[in-house]
Protein backbone atom coordinates (compact mmCIF):
# COMPACT_ATOMS: atom_id res chain seq x y z
CA UNK A 1 0.00 0.00 0.00
CA UNK A 2 1.28 3.68 -0.64
CA UNK A 3 1.47 5.92 1.63
CA UNK A 4 0.77 9.80 1.39
CA UNK A 5 1.61 12.19 4.14
CA UNK A 6 -1.17 14.74 4.24
CA UNK A 7 0.50 18.37 4.14
CA UNK A 8 -1.25 20.58 6.97
CA UNK A 9 -0.55 24.17 5.11
CA UNK A 10 -3.73 25.27 4.76
CA UNK A 11 -5.37 24.69 7.88
CA UNK A 12 -6.04 28.36 9.43
CA UNK A 13 -5.96 29.06 6.27
CA UNK A 14 -8.30 28.06 3.28
CA UNK A 15 -9.75 25.42 5.68
CA UNK A 16 -11.07 26.92 9.08
CA UNK A 17 -10.60 24.97 12.22
CA UNK A 18 -14.12 22.77 11.81
CA UNK A 19 -12.97 21.94 8.01
CA UNK A 20 -9.66 21.38 9.30
CA UNK A 21 -11.19 18.72 11.87
CA UNK A 22 -13.06 17.21 9.61
CA UNK A 23 -10.62 16.49 6.36
CA UNK A 24 -7.99 15.19 9.50
CA UNK A 25 -10.71 12.98 10.88
CA UNK A 26 -10.79 11.75 7.22
CA UNK A 27 -7.64 11.10 6.51
CA UNK A 28 -7.24 8.75 9.85
CA UNK A 29 -10.11 6.87 9.26
CA UNK A 30 -8.74 5.87 5.37
CA UNK A 31 -5.49 4.73 7.69
CA UNK A 32 -3.50 7.84 7.70
CA UNK A 33 -1.08 8.69 10.08
CA UNK A 34 2.01 11.13 8.93
CA UNK A 35 0.82 14.93 8.62
CA UNK A 36 3.19 17.57 7.49
CA UNK A 37 3.14 21.23 9.24
CA UNK A 38 5.33 24.19 10.16
CA UNK A 39 5.25 26.94 12.57
CA UNK A 40 5.36 29.75 9.62
CA UNK A 41 1.96 28.08 8.48
CA UNK A 42 0.34 30.25 7.87
CA UNK A 43 1.27 33.58 8.73
CA UNK A 44 1.06 35.15 5.62
CA UNK A 45 -2.94 34.71 5.54
CA UNK A 46 -5.04 37.80 6.14
CA UNK A 47 -5.00 38.46 10.10
CA UNK A 48 -2.97 35.05 11.06
CA UNK A 49 0.31 35.67 13.28
CA UNK A 50 1.86 32.51 12.27
CA UNK A 51 1.98 29.10 14.08
CA UNK A 52 -2.42 28.62 13.14
CA UNK A 53 -1.90 25.28 11.44
CA UNK A 54 0.35 23.82 14.69
CA UNK A 55 -2.26 25.09 17.07
CA UNK A 56 -5.48 23.38 15.02
CA UNK A 57 -3.42 20.15 14.57
CA UNK A 58 -2.15 20.30 18.70
CA UNK A 59 -6.37 20.74 19.53
CA UNK A 60 -7.65 18.09 17.12
CA UNK A 61 -4.69 15.60 18.88
CA UNK A 62 -5.85 16.87 22.22
CA UNK A 63 -9.81 15.85 21.43
CA UNK A 64 -9.18 12.50 19.55
CA UNK A 65 -6.55 11.26 22.07
CA UNK A 66 -4.53 10.12 18.86
CA UNK A 67 -1.11 11.70 19.21
CA UNK A 68 0.68 8.02 20.07
CA UNK A 69 -0.72 7.32 16.27
CA UNK A 70 0.57 9.34 14.14
CA UNK A 71 3.90 10.73 12.53
CA UNK A 72 4.29 14.40 12.80
CA UNK A 73 6.64 16.41 11.02
CA UNK A 74 7.15 20.23 11.56
CA UNK A 75 9.40 22.93 10.67
CA UNK A 76 11.97 26.01 11.69
CA UNK A 77 13.46 28.46 9.44
CA UNK A 78 11.15 30.59 7.31
CA UNK A 79 8.79 32.29 9.76
CA UNK A 80 9.60 35.72 10.46
CA UNK A 81 8.93 35.67 13.86
CA UNK A 82 11.38 33.33 14.81
CA UNK A 83 13.93 33.65 11.29
CA UNK A 84 16.91 31.41 10.36
CA UNK A 85 18.71 28.43 11.69
CA UNK A 86 20.86 29.66 14.83
CA UNK A 87 21.11 27.27 17.56
CA UNK A 88 18.93 29.62 19.87
CA UNK A 89 16.36 30.13 17.52
CA UNK A 90 16.09 26.27 16.50
CA UNK A 91 15.68 25.88 20.47
CA UNK A 92 13.44 28.38 21.64
CA UNK A 93 11.01 27.29 17.84
CA UNK A 94 11.36 23.61 18.60
CA UNK A 95 9.94 24.41 21.99
CA UNK A 96 7.21 26.87 20.60
CA UNK A 97 6.23 23.91 18.65
CA UNK A 98 5.85 21.72 20.94
CA UNK A 99 3.56 23.88 22.26
CA UNK A 100 1.19 24.51 20.10
CA UNK A 101 0.90 21.26 18.86
CA UNK A 102 0.89 20.02 22.73
CA UNK A 103 2.96 16.71 22.57
CA UNK A 104 5.96 16.00 24.47
CA UNK A 105 7.81 15.69 20.90
CA UNK A 106 8.23 16.06 17.14
CA UNK A 107 8.62 12.82 15.10
CA UNK A 108 10.53 14.63 12.03
CA UNK A 109 11.64 18.19 12.42
CA UNK A 110 12.84 20.09 9.04
CA UNK A 111 14.89 22.81 8.89
CA UNK A 112 12.34 24.66 6.42
CA UNK A 113 14.88 26.26 4.11
CA UNK A 114 18.62 27.18 4.07
CA UNK A 115 20.18 29.72 5.86
CA UNK A 116 23.29 30.82 4.69
CA UNK A 117 24.43 33.33 7.43
CA UNK A 118 24.88 30.20 10.01
CA UNK A 119 27.23 27.69 9.76
CA UNK A 120 25.84 24.28 9.14
CA UNK A 121 27.75 23.35 12.11
CA UNK A 122 25.81 25.66 14.69
CA UNK A 123 22.52 24.57 13.32
CA UNK A 124 23.46 20.60 13.22
CA UNK A 125 24.69 20.85 16.70
CA UNK A 126 21.44 22.63 18.21
CA UNK A 127 19.19 19.83 15.87
CA UNK A 128 21.42 17.42 17.54
CA UNK A 129 20.60 18.60 21.28
CA UNK A 130 16.99 18.32 20.61
CA UNK A 131 17.41 14.41 19.34
CA UNK A 132 19.37 14.59 22.32
CA UNK A 133 17.14 15.64 24.89
CA UNK A 134 14.11 13.71 23.49
CA UNK A 135 12.40 16.52 21.71
CA UNK A 136 13.18 15.34 18.44
CA UNK A 137 13.36 11.53 16.97
CA UNK A 138 14.44 12.62 13.16
CA UNK A 139 15.38 15.61 11.42
CA UNK A 140 15.32 16.46 7.81
CA UNK A 141 16.20 19.06 5.48
CA UNK A 142 13.33 21.43 3.07
CA UNK A 143 14.90 23.04 0.39
CA UNK A 144 18.10 22.32 0.24
CA UNK A 145 20.50 22.71 -2.42
CA UNK A 146 22.27 19.52 -3.43
CA UNK A 147 25.48 20.47 -2.36
CA UNK A 148 24.88 21.88 0.76
CA UNK A 149 22.74 18.72 1.70
CA UNK A 150 25.84 16.73 0.80
CA UNK A 151 27.84 19.08 3.16
CA UNK A 152 25.63 18.89 6.07
CA UNK A 153 25.84 14.72 6.01
CA UNK A 154 29.47 15.17 5.88
CA UNK A 155 29.69 17.22 9.05
CA UNK A 156 27.02 15.02 10.91
CA UNK A 157 29.12 12.10 10.11
CA UNK A 158 32.64 13.66 11.04
CA UNK A 159 31.38 15.46 14.24
CA UNK A 160 29.05 12.29 15.68
CA UNK A 161 25.91 14.46 15.24
CA UNK A 162 22.64 13.55 14.87
CA UNK A 163 21.90 13.08 10.42
CA UNK A 164 19.17 14.34 8.56
CA UNK A 165 16.78 11.27 7.33
CA UNK A 166 14.51 13.08 5.36
CA UNK A 167 14.12 15.59 2.62
CA UNK A 168 11.12 17.48 1.39
CA UNK A 169 11.73 19.12 -2.55
CA UNK A 170 9.80 20.63 -4.87
CA UNK A 171 8.61 17.86 -7.15
CA UNK A 172 5.68 16.83 -9.20
CA UNK A 173 4.99 15.75 -13.04
CA UNK A 174 5.14 19.35 -13.99
CA UNK A 175 8.78 20.39 -11.44
CA UNK A 176 11.24 17.10 -12.34
CA UNK A 177 14.52 18.23 -13.75
CA UNK A 178 16.37 19.46 -10.15
CA UNK A 179 14.85 16.37 -7.96
CA UNK A 180 15.53 13.78 -10.29
CA UNK A 181 19.24 14.99 -11.67
CA UNK A 182 20.75 15.37 -8.13
CA UNK A 183 18.63 14.83 -4.77
CA UNK A 184 16.60 12.02 -5.46
CA UNK A 185 20.04 9.73 -6.38
CA UNK A 186 21.98 11.61 -3.46
CA UNK A 187 18.73 10.26 -1.40
CA UNK A 188 18.72 6.67 -2.54
CA UNK A 189 22.56 6.56 -2.21
CA UNK A 190 22.42 8.14 1.55
CA UNK A 191 19.30 6.38 2.89
CA UNK A 192 16.97 9.07 2.88
CA UNK A 193 13.35 9.50 2.92
CA UNK A 194 12.02 11.56 0.04
CA UNK A 195 9.10 13.37 0.77
CA UNK A 196 7.88 16.03 -2.37
CA UNK A 197 6.11 19.15 -1.42
CA UNK A 198 3.52 20.17 -4.10
CA UNK A 199 3.20 17.29 -5.25
CA UNK A 200 -0.20 18.35 -7.26
CA UNK A 201 2.10 20.96 -8.91
CA UNK A 202 -0.35 24.09 -6.50
CA UNK A 203 -3.75 22.33 -7.91
CA UNK A 204 -3.06 22.23 -11.39
CA UNK A 205 -2.51 18.21 -11.43
CA UNK A 206 -6.17 17.81 -9.97
CA UNK A 207 -7.19 18.61 -13.44
CA UNK A 208 -9.53 21.39 -12.66
CA UNK A 209 -7.36 24.19 -14.65
CA UNK A 210 -8.31 23.58 -18.17
CA UNK A 211 -7.51 25.54 -21.48
CA UNK A 212 -10.40 27.71 -22.35
CA UNK A 213 -11.82 28.01 -18.83
CA UNK A 214 -11.98 30.62 -16.58
CA UNK A 215 -9.09 30.53 -13.92
CA UNK A 216 -10.74 29.16 -10.43
CA UNK A 217 -10.44 31.33 -7.55
CA UNK A 218 -8.00 30.43 -4.95
CA UNK A 219 -4.75 31.75 -3.53
CA UNK A 220 -2.52 29.60 -5.26
CA UNK A 221 -4.71 29.93 -8.97
CA UNK A 222 -2.09 32.10 -10.90
CA UNK A 223 0.83 29.77 -10.35
CA UNK A 224 -1.08 26.73 -11.00
CA UNK A 225 -2.85 28.28 -14.08
CA UNK A 226 0.99 29.11 -15.71
CA UNK A 227 1.58 25.37 -16.25
CA UNK A 228 -0.98 25.27 -18.93
CA UNK A 229 1.30 25.23 -22.14
CA UNK A 230 1.31 22.88 -24.42
CA UNK A 231 3.42 20.18 -21.85
CA UNK A 232 0.47 20.71 -19.06
CA UNK A 233 -2.09 20.14 -21.71
CA UNK A 234 -0.68 16.94 -22.97
CA UNK A 235 -0.26 15.78 -19.21
CA UNK A 236 -3.63 16.71 -18.07
CA UNK A 237 -4.77 14.65 -21.71
CA UNK A 238 -2.43 11.68 -20.18
CA UNK A 239 -3.87 11.74 -16.79
CA UNK A 240 -7.47 11.89 -18.04
CA UNK A 241 -7.02 8.78 -19.92
CA UNK A 242 -5.21 7.04 -16.88
CA UNK A 243 -7.96 7.89 -14.21
CA UNK A 244 -10.93 7.15 -16.55
CA UNK A 245 -9.25 3.87 -17.07
CA UNK A 246 -9.02 2.95 -13.17
CA UNK A 247 -12.06 4.71 -12.36
CA UNK A 248 -10.56 7.18 -9.92
CA UNK A 249 -9.67 10.96 -9.87
CA UNK A 250 -7.37 12.56 -11.75
CA UNK A 251 -5.28 13.97 -8.07
CA UNK A 252 -4.83 10.47 -7.40
CA UNK A 253 -3.36 9.30 -10.94
CA UNK A 254 -0.82 12.29 -10.14
CA UNK A 255 0.10 11.39 -6.94
CA UNK A 256 0.85 7.76 -7.75
CA UNK A 257 2.99 8.87 -10.30
CA UNK A 258 5.69 10.76 -7.75
CA UNK A 259 5.04 7.87 -5.07
CA UNK A 260 6.41 5.34 -7.83
CA UNK A 261 9.38 7.61 -8.72
CA UNK A 262 12.77 6.49 -7.44
CA UNK A 263 13.53 7.21 -3.95
CA UNK A 264 10.66 9.04 -3.40
CA UNK A 265 8.80 7.51 0.32
CA UNK A 266 5.59 9.21 -0.49
CA UNK A 267 4.29 12.68 -1.79
CA UNK A 268 2.46 15.33 0.61
CA UNK A 269 -0.66 16.75 -0.67
CA UNK A 270 -3.11 19.19 1.03
CA UNK A 271 -6.68 19.36 1.19
CA UNK A 272 -8.99 22.30 2.48
CA UNK A 273 -11.95 20.07 2.62
CA UNK A 274 -13.47 16.06 2.94
CA UNK A 275 -14.23 16.18 -0.70
CA UNK A 276 -10.87 17.23 -1.66
CA UNK A 277 -9.06 14.51 0.10
CA UNK A 278 -11.45 11.58 -1.48
CA UNK A 279 -9.51 12.57 -4.94
CA UNK A 280 -6.54 12.30 -3.27
CA UNK A 281 -7.04 8.95 -1.20
CA UNK A 282 -7.62 6.75 -4.15
CA UNK A 283 -3.72 6.64 -4.55
CA UNK A 284 -3.68 4.86 -1.53
CA UNK A 285 -3.67 1.34 -3.61
CA UNK A 286 -3.70 2.54 -7.21
CA UNK A 287 -1.21 1.31 -8.77
CA UNK A 288 -0.05 1.96 -12.21
CA UNK A 289 1.12 0.05 -14.99
CA UNK A 290 4.86 0.53 -16.03
CA UNK A 291 2.97 2.07 -19.65
CA UNK A 292 1.46 3.94 -17.45
CA UNK A 293 4.30 5.62 -15.31
CA UNK A 294 6.42 5.77 -19.02
CA UNK A 295 3.96 7.78 -20.56
CA UNK A 296 3.16 10.47 -18.04
CA UNK A 297 6.70 10.40 -17.07
CA UNK A 298 7.44 11.17 -21.37
CA UNK A 299 4.41 13.66 -21.67
CA UNK A 300 5.86 15.63 -18.54
CA UNK A 301 9.66 15.62 -19.61
CA UNK A 302 11.28 18.92 -20.65
CA UNK A 303 13.46 18.07 -23.08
Amino acid sequence: MTDLVLGANVFGWTADRESSFAVLDAFVAAGGTRIDTADSYTWRAPGNFGGESETILGEWMAARGNRDRLHLATKVGSWPERPGLGAANVAAAARDSLRRLGTDRIDLYYIHRDDPDTAQEETLDALDALVREGLVRETGASNLGVDRLRSALEISARDGLTAFTAIQPHYNLMERDDVEAALAPLAVSEGLALYPYYGLARGFLTGKYRPDSPVPDGPRAEGAAAYLDSRGRAVLAGLDEIAAGHEVPVPAVALAWLAAQPGVTAPIASARSTGQLAGLLPMLTLQLTDDELRLLSYLSATT
